[in-house]
C-alpha cells in the first residue's frame, strides 16, 4: 500500500495548455499545491511524457480548472486519452472560453478556473514541478464539493 493512498487525497483539476500553433489541449491532474498567497503562486506536477508537457514548453502558460465530484466522468475522459490523437474537449463535452490573460482557454463547465503563467519548471524524479503565478481567477460558484483522487 502506498502512503499517498491513505493520507493524501488530492483535488482533481483539468489543466489546459496550448501549443505554439494555438491548438488547445486538456488533461486531468491531481498533483498540485498552493505555494504563496501573495503573489498567488501554485505548483502542479506533470510527467514529461505527456502531450500537455510539450505544450507547456512551447507556450509557458496554463489554466487550472477545478472539477466537482459530479464531474468524475469528465476527469476520466480527459485522463484516459492523449490530445495528440483525439479532441478531449469534444469527447468530454467541455465548453471553453477565451482566457483574459493567457493563451490556453478556461473551461466554463468548471466552477473555478485560474489563469497562470509559468515561473519555473524543475525535474524531480519522473515528473516536473511546474510553478505558476495566478494572473486571473474565474469564480463561477463559491461553495463546491471538489472531486478528490485518493490513489497514486
Amino acid at each position: 500500500m502506498k502512503i499517498s493512498e491513505q493520507i493524501f487525497p488530492r483535488v482533481v483539476v483539468l489543466i489546459c495548455t496550448t501549443n505554439k500553433e494555438g491548438k488547445p489541449n486538456v488533461m486531468t491532474a491531481s498533483f498540485l499545491m498552493p505555494i504563496s498567497f501573495e503573489p498567488k503562486i501554485l505548483a502542479i506536477s506533470i510527467s514529461p511524457k505527456r502531450y500537455s508537457f510539450e505544450n507547456l514548453k512551447e507556450v509557458p502558460e496554463f489554466t487550472l480548472n477545478v472539477l466537482t465530484k459530479e464531474m468524475k466522468e469528465i476527469a476520466e475522459i480527459c485522463g484516459s486519452f492523449s490530445g495528440r490523437k483525439v479532441d478531449k474537449f469534444k469527447m468530454a463535452k467541455l465548453k471553453i472560453e477565451k482566457s483574459k490573460k493567457v493563451l490556453p482557454p478556461v473551461i466554463k463547465n468548471c466552477p473555478i478556473s485560474l489563469e497562470c503563467k509559468i515561473l519555473e519548471m524543475k525535474e524531480f524524479g519522473d515528473h516536473f514541478l511546474i510553478v505558476g503565478e495566478v494572473l486571473e481567477e474565474w469564480i463561477r460558484k463559491e461553495k463546491i464539493a471538489p472531486l478528490l483522487h485518493k490513489t497514486g
